[in-house]
Parts: C-alpha cells; sequence; structure tokens
C-alpha cells in the first residue's frame, strides 16, 4: 500500500512539473522557442531556380541554399557599407588580365552540394553552360532570358584544371564581378540535380552548396529550410528557416503580435509606431531599389517626350512619401537606385510642378486630357503598397486632365508577363527594381535588353543612350565608368523613359529574441549568423 501511495505521489509531481514546464506564459504567448525562424513576407515566392527565378521575395530564399563565385559582404549594415564590400565565396581569388577580358578564378576546394556531390571547375562551367550556349544539352531557355543582362559581354569559359576557372569576355566589363555577385547571376546549382531530374526540377528541388537546405515547400503556406550541417564555411545557427508567403498587410502584423511569426517585411506604414511601442525591434536600410513607372513607346501619347515629361511633374511624389507611405520611402528623382556608387540624392529631375505638366500637355495639343491605362500587382517582392501608390499617381494625373485606368494583377503573374512588354493600348506599367551595380541604367534602358525577353518593358531605344551605357560599361578605368554612367543617367532621365517615384527603405518588424539579423545595403540578406535568443 505505501509503495502503491508513493508511486501516485511520484506520478502526480511528474505530471505537474510537465504541466508547468508547458504552461504559456505572458511572454512566449504559449510557443516554445527552439532554434526555428519563421519568416512572413510579402507574396508567394517564385520557383526556387536562382537562374529562373524573379522577384526580391523569391531571392531571399535562393540566397540562403545557393552560392556564388564573388558575393557581397551582408553583414553591415547600411549605414556601416552604403554599398557593399565584394568578398570571395566559392572562388577563394580571381584576377582580370591587363586588357580587362579574361576572368581566372581560383575555386574553393572540398566543398559538396547537398546532395553530397562535389563542387568544382566542372560544375561551374556546366551552369554558365546552362545559362550561354544553346546547344549544351542542359541549356536552359528560361534561366538564359532571365539572366542575360550578365552575360552581355561574354565569350567563352574555360576549365583550366579542377579548381581554377577562365572567363573569357569579348569586352572590358568593369562590372562583371558586381553582377556575379547578383542573386539571379550566376548562383551555383548542382549539375548532378539537372542531369537527374532536369532543368525544370531545381525550382521544386532546389540543391546549393548553401548554408541552409531545401526541406520542403505548401505552396501557398510556407517554404521551409534546415541548416547544412555539412556547409563548407561557418555553419548557420538557425536549425530551421520557414517563410510563409502573407500578402495582406494586416495579416502579417496579426502574425507577429500572435507570435506566429519572428519577423515580417513590408510592414504597413500607419502601424510601425505602434508595433515599435510594443517592443519589437524596427530596422531598416538603403537597399538598391526603386519604385517606378515605365512608358510604352508602342502607346501612341507615351511615344511624345512632352507626355512623358507632364506625368513626371504631376506626380507628387513627396506626398506619396511622406503622407502615404509615413516616411518608410523618400522621393525617388532619378531612375537609378541607392547602393550604386553612381547613386547622387542631389541630382533631381521633374520635382512636382503640375503647372508645367499642364503647359507640357499644351504643347503637345493635348490640353483636353487623354485616357491610359496603367499595369501594376496587387502585391509583391518591394511593390510597397502597390495598388495604393497607383491610385495616389491617379489622382495627381487626374487634376492635369489624365484619366488613369488602373488593370492589376498578382505579383508572380505580373512579374511573369513584364519582360514580354505591353499592348499598345497600355500606357505604362510599374516595377520595383535597383542593384548596387551601375549597369542597373542597362539593364533598364539599353536597347539590347528590350521586351521580350528583356527588362526594358517600355521599349525605350536610343542610340545615343545605348553608346553612353556601352561605352560606361567597358571603360578601364572608374573615373572614366563613372562619368559615362552619370551622362547615361542624364540622358534617360531627360528622355523621361521612365517616372522614378520612390525609393524604399526596406523595414522589418523583428521580435526582440531575434538577434543576428541585419538589413544591409541590398535587397536580400544572409540568414546565417542569425538565432534566437532563448
Amino acid at each position: 500500500m505505501k509503495n502503491t501511495l508513493h508511486y501516485f505521489i511520484l506520478l502526480l509531481l511528474v505530471t505537474t512539473l510537465a504541466a508547468c514546464t508547458n504552461m504559456p506564459s505572458a511572454a512566449t504567448n504559449g510557443k516554445t522557442y527552439g532554434n526555428e525562424l519563421i519568416i512572413g513576407m510579402e507574396s508567394e515566392a517564385d520557383v526556387l531556380d536562382p537562374h529562373r527565378a524573379g522577384g526580391w521575395v523569391t531571392m531571399r530564399i535562393n540566397y540562403q541554399m545557393f552560392e556564388p563565385l564573388i558575393g557581397e559582404d551582408l553583414s553591415k549594415s547600411s549605414e556601416e557599407a552604403a554599398v557593399p564590400e565584394l568578398i570571395p565565396v566559392l572562388a577563394e581569388s580571381w584576377e582580370v588580365s591587363e586588357d580587362g577580358k579574361v576572368y581566372t578564378f581560383h575555386l574553393r576546394e572540398g566543398v559538396k552540394f547537398h546532395d553530397g556531390t562535389p563542387f568544382n571547375a566542372e560544375a561551374v562551367d556546366f551552369n554558365i553552360k546552362r545559362l550561354t550556349n544553346e546547344n549544351f544539352e542542359y541549356f536552359d531557355k528560361i534561366g538564359s532570358s532571365r539572366t542575360f543582362r550578365t552575360w552581355k559581354f561574354f565569350d567563352k569559359s574555360e576549365v583550366v584544371d579542377e579548381y581554377t576557372l577562365n572567363i573569357h569576355l569579348n569586352s572590358p566589363f568593369s562590372e562583371f564581378p558586381r553582377m556575379l555577385a547578383q542573386i539571379n547571376s550566376l548562383q551555383i546549382v548542382s549539375p548532378e540535380s539537372i542531369i537527374t531530374g532536369g532543368n525544370d526540377s531545381v525550382g521544386e528541388n532546389p540543391v546549393g552548396t548553401g548554408p541552409f537546405k531545401f526541406s520542403d515547400r505548401n505552396r501557398g503556406e510556407n517554404i521551409t529550410l534546415v541548416k547544412n550541417e555539412d556547409y563548407w564555411g561557418e555553419k548557420a545557427k538557425l536549425d530551421t528557416v520557414i517563410f510563409r508567403p502573407m500578402s495582406d498587410p494586416a495579416s502579417r502584423v496579426l502574425a507577429l503580435q500572435n507570435d506566429e511569426v519572428d519577423i515580417i517585411a513590408v510592414p504597413p506604414p500607419d502601424a510601425i509606431e505602434n508595433l515599435e511601442e510594443k517592443g519589437f525591434d524596427i530596422l531598416s536600410g538603403t537597399p538598391p531599389h526603386v519604385w517606378y513607372l515605365t512608358f510604352n513607346f508602342d502607346n501612341e501619347y507615351m511615344q511624345d517626350q512632352r507626355v512623358r515629361q507632364a506625368i513626371n511633374y504631376a506626380i507628387d511624389r513627396e506626398g506619396i512619401a511622406n503622407q502615404l507611405l509615413k516616411g518608410t520611402v523618400s522621393p525617388a528623382y532619378t531612375i537609378q537606385s541607392p547602393g550604386s556608387v553612381n547613386f547622387d540624392s542631389s541630382r533631381k529631375w521633374y520635382e512636382y510642378d503640375p503647372e508645367k505638366a499642364k503647359e507640357l500637355l499644351a504643347k503637345a495639343d493635348l490640353e483636353d486630357g487623354f485616357n491610359i491605362i496603367l499595369q501594376t500587382s496587387v502585391d509583391g517582392s518591394g511593390q510597397l503598397m502597390p495598388v495604393d501608390i497607383a491610385e495616389w499617381i491617379q489622382r495627381d494625373l487626374k487634376k492635369v486632365g489624365i484619366d488613369v485606368t488602373l488593370d492589376t494583377q498578382e505579383w508572380i503573374t505580373y512579374f511573369s508577363g513584364y519582360s514580354d512588354g505591353m499592348d499598345s493600348s497600355i500606357g505604362m506599367n510599374q516595377m520595383s527594381a535597383g542593384r548596387t551595380s551601375p549597369f542597373f541604367l542597362s539593364m533598364v534602358a539599353h536597347s539590347d535588353f528590350v521586351a521580350p525577353g528583356g527588362f526594358n518593358s517600355g521599349k525605350y531605344a536610343s542610340a545615343g543612350t545605348d553608346e553612353l551605357l556601352d561605352r560606361a560599361s567597358t571603360a578601364k578605368s572608374e573615373a572614366e565608368a563613372l562619368e559615362m554612367w552619370k551622362k547615361a543617367e542624364e540622358k534617360i532621365m531627360t528622355d523621361a523613359a521612365f517616372a522614378p517615384i520612390v525609393h524604399d527603405t526596406a523595414p522589418y518588424v523583428v521580435n526582440k529574441r531575434v538577434k543576428g539579423f541585419v538589413v544591409p545595403s541590398e535587397e536580400w540578406y544572409t540568414l546565417a549568423p542569425v538565432w534566437i535568443d532563448q
């Protein structure tokens, strides 16, 4: 009897202790903290193929799994580094020939892909051929169309030995190293994964060399990554990262407050102050971002430079930045994005002047106004509050006699069609983009990159602009290149090929238990140093 009594007393104590251990508290709200990070992102992600994927939402996920030869140091905030420093990643070092046409990469030894296969020069050569050689068995037309800007001056690649590779260019291209560091240029994919499953398999079963590897995906619900225990460098501190697509801003805030996510991107501007008061950290920076309108040069109205300039003058960027978006962005007066060496915030084109807009429309014999269609997405990567911004622009243009009809789509559909260009009935569309390289100007404005297929969605084509962009790209000295980039910027803005609207500061709202998360001068970030303070 005594033993039985002791047994029940012991059982009662164990049960009570277990219950106390699992009881929710005000601090945890019932969540048991492990080494798991959950991020509420602003839209659904694209395919997880780093060569095919579009949009920063997807790039932020792919960056954790795939690595380039040359990378950017994302450990520093925008305040610490306005332009991220280039660093060796899968290439331990590199050098360029005296004529600027041959880059030699000395690759890191002992690296393995997530599938256990070795990384070497043959693997890099395979990836390059996948994007550049139409006769290659595993050439990927979609990936090539998304990355071809990087390969504008490409001639050939050459395997020297197991860990040495040469890339030959047909012209000097001083921005080549910086372009290789961009997330959708040459992130190295396991060749074996492509040989086994084909090009289409990469997006559903991504295999890279990064500090995290793919676990699973439930479309519309989550994408889960886990720590790569065999990583060649310093291993990630987190065991698991979960990305949750949550296109509704209010839902992201609610999920954060209910302890369902640890970080949210693109918080509603009017919620930031309240969230900060509740103890959440607000982190932001100056990424290479510009939210802009692209004028359609196939549209009869947009072919007139005076109309394009009038639209630029008619938009109250200060109002959008400070009233609508509550200072979470800055007004954009140039198509060049911050975070690039040639960005100069003092250079301003088309400050708000609705009367000037009316004068230009009258000179174009359009004083009675006209109707146009503006295409945009309802959510998406870097898109901020696209419909709200578009409606503000709609009201501004109405004041000068231009009636705007909005045509909206969800992000993945919208982005997939952006590079197809616009029907002549469309007046303009909208995009958020930018790069830490001034070559971004070529990406959006060079005639080599016009739609369909290129990022020059409006089909702006100017021989004078092309010449300046090419001279900038192939200049051997930094001083000459910078001078040409600025002249090209001046020409593009005078032509009014675009209407830049705002530059984002990329605010993230972060639970205080999350440590080591940095918002760099880039549109993606590294999660390898992040941990949960338990």
